[in-house]
C-alpha cells in the first residue's frame, strides 16, 4: 500500500507537500518522492528503506520551487514518473495493485511501446498506468480508460501546468480526500496529514470521481459514483489513528472493535489487557473499557528505529523488524493472566514467533490472543499485501485439517460451524496460546458503522467487486 499527497497554492507549496507527504510514511516503506511545478518540473526520488522521510527530502525541498505539487510514500515502486506525453507534459504517482498488470504490460509491447522502469525485469507499476492514460484522448479519457483496462484497483495524482488531477479508483477502495486552507488546497490519502498543515476536510472523492484542483479551487472532471466497497482493513490495521474515511474515524472504530472483543469474553478471567503496538493498541482500549480490566503495556514498540513488519516486501525483513522493534517489560508480565488484542492474524509467523514467544518466556501465567478481524481466506486483489492462500495461517490450517486444499471454505468463513472451531484450535496450538478468539465479521461490520454492501470483505469472506453501471462511471455489488 502506498500514501498519495498532492497541494496546490497560490504560493509557494513545498513546506505543506514535505509534510503532507511524510504523513503518509506508515503506507510505505521502500520509496519516496516529490514533484514539483514552478517554471517547470522538479522532481526528486529516494530509497526510504534505510531512513526516514523527512530526512531524504528536507535538503531537496530547499531547492524545490513551485506552487504545485504531488508525493508519495510507495511501497514498491519508485516514483513519481514523469512522461512526456502527447497531453503535454505530466508527473504521475499512483497507490494500489493492477492484478492484471502483466497482460497489460505485453498488450503495451505488442503495440510497440516501450518501457524505461525496470527493475529487476519487472516494469514499474506506476509507468504503466501513465502509458495507459497516454492512450486516451485526454487525461481525463484516459484516466478513464486506464480504470476500465485494469484489474484491481488504482487511486492517482497527476501533475501539469494546470494543476493536480485527483482520481479515485472506480470502487472507492482507497480513500482520497479534498482539504482546503487560506490560499492552499491539497488531496490525501490520510486526513491525518491535514491538522497540523492547517487544511480542513470538504470533500471526499467518490469512486471513479475525477478533480481538477488548481490556485482557483476544485473542479469536477468526471461524475463519481455514491455506491462503493472501501478497504475494510484501512481502519482495523493500515491507515493511521488520526486519519477519517467516509467520515468515520480510525481510531474510533479501533476502540469499537476492542469493545466487541470483550463482550464475547464473558467465560475468561484476565490480569491484564494489552495491545500488539502499534494498531492494536487502540483495540485493547476499547477491550479494557468493555471489560473493567486494566490496561497495561508488557510490549513497548521501540519506534524511533522500527516500523511496520507488515509492509516491507521481504519475509527477511519483516522477521527483522518483529524481532527487533518489541521490547519486553517483565515485571508487567510476569504471573499475570494476558489478553493480548491485535489487528489482524496474516501469516501468523510474527505473532508465533516475536510476540507470544516473547510473552511466555518473560513468564506470562496465561496468553490469550484476540484478533480485531476474522480470519483471512484470501490474498488481496486490491492491494500489494498478501499474494498466496499458502502464506495465510488460516489456509495452512484447512490444508492440513482436510488432508489436502479445497476451493470451498464457507464453512470455515462461518463461525458457528464445526470446522470453524476445528481452524480454531489448529491456529491456537499452533501459536501456542491459551485461548484464541477472533473477530466476527457481522461484529467488524458493526465496528466500522457502513452498511455491509459499502465494505470490501474480500480478504474475509471472498465476495468481490463487480462492475455495474450508474450515473458518470461504474459502481460495485457485492458477488
Amino acid at each position: 500500500m502506498s500514501g498519495i499527497f498532492g497541494v496546490v497554492s497560490q504560493d509557494d507549496c513545498v513546506q505543506d507537500l514535505l509534510y503532507g507527504t511524510d504523513y503518509h510514511s506508515h503506507l510505505g516503506t521502500e520509496y519516496g518522492g516529490m514533484a514539483i511545478w514552478g517554471e517547470t518540473f522538479v522532481r526528486q526520488i529516494h530509497n526510504i528503506s534505510r531512513g526516514q522521510f523527512k530526512s531524504k527530502f528536507y535538503e531537496d525541498s530547499k531547492h524545490m520551487p513551485g506552487n504545485k505539487g504531488i508525493g508519495v510514500i510507495s511501497d514498491m515502486d519508485e516514483q513519481p514518473i514523469y512522461l512526456n506525453s502527447k497531453f503535454g507534459s505530466f508527473c504521475i504517482v499512483t497507490t494500489g495493485f493492477i492484478d492484471n498488470m502483466n497482460t497489460l504490460v505485453d498488450d503495451l509491447l505488442q503495440q510497440g511501446i516501450s518501457f524505461s522502469e525496470v527493475s529487476n525485469g519487472r516494469v514499474n507499476a506506476t509507468e504503466l498506468v501513465a502509458k495507459l492514460i497516454n492512450q486516451g484522448e485526454s487525461l481525463v479519457d484516459g484516466i478513464e480508460k486506464m480504470f476500465a483496462a485494469i484489474e484491481g484497483s488504482c487511486s492517482l495524482l497527476v501533475l501539469n501546468e494546470q494543476g493536480v488531477y485527483a482520481a479515485r479508483d472506480r470502487w472507492g477502495y482507497m480513500p482520497l480526500t479534498i482539504g482546503k486552507k487560506e490560499n492552499a488546497w491539497a488531496v490525501t490519502t490520510e486526513t491525518s496529514a491535514f491538522p497540523n498543515t492547517g487544511f480542513e476536510i470538504v470533500k471526499y472523492l467518490a469512486p471513479g470521481e475525477i478533480v481538477l484542483m488548481n490556485e482557483k479551487g476544485v473542479t469536477q472532471q468526471k461524475e463519481g459514483c455514491k455506491d462503493q466497497q472501501i478497504c475494510t482493513f484501512l481502519w482495523i490495521y493500515t491507515g493511521f489513528p488520526a486519519s477519517s474515511y467516509e467520515g468515520i474515524n480510525v481510531e474510533v472504530v479501533r476502540e469499537r472493535s476492542g469493545r466487541f472483543l470483550a463482550k464475547q469474553d464473558k467465560d475468561i478471567e484476565v490480569d491484564v489487557v494489552a495491545g500488539v503496538p502499534d494498531s492494536g493498541s487502540a483495540h485493547a482500549i476499547g477491550y479494557a473499557m468493555e471489560s473493567g480490566k486494566p490496561y497495561r503495556r508488557p510490549l513497548i514498540k521501540y519506534t524511533p528505529g522500527y516500523g511496520r513488519s507488515y509492509t516491507p516486501p521481504s519475509q527477511e525483513t519483516r522477521d527483522l523488524i518483529a524481532t527487533m522493534k518489541l521490547i519486553p517489560i517483565k515485571d508487567i508480565i510476569k504471573d499475570n493472566r494476558i489478553v493480548i488484542c491485535e489487528d489482524s492474524i496474516v501469516r501468523g509467523t510474527q505473532l508465533k514467533n516475536f510476540t507470544v514467544k516473547k510473552l511466555w518466556e518473560a513468564g506470562a501465567k496465561e496468553v490469550h490472543v484476540r484478533p480485531a478481524c476474522p480470519p483471512l481466506m484470501f490474498p488481496c486483489k486490491f492491494n500489494l499485501s498478501t499474494r498466496t492462500l499458502s502464506e495465510l495461517v488460516a489456509r495452512r490450517a484447512i490444508s492440513d485439517i482436510e488432508g489436502c486444499d479445497v476451493e470451498d471454505v464457507s464453512e470455515y468463513i462461518d463461525h458457528t460451524t464445526d470446522k470453524y472451531k476445528k481452524m480454531l484450535d489448529w491456529i491456537a496450538k499452533d501459536l501456542g496460546v491459551t485461548t484464541l478468539r477472533y473477530q466476527t465479521v457481522e461484529d467488524l461490520i458493526e465496528s466500522v458503522g457502513l452498511p455491509k454492501e459499502k465494505l470490501c470483505m474480500y480478504c474475509w469472506t471472498g465476495g468481490c467487486p463487480s462492475t455495474k453501471k450508474c450515473a458518470g462511471t461504474t459502481t460495485t455489488v457485492t458477488a
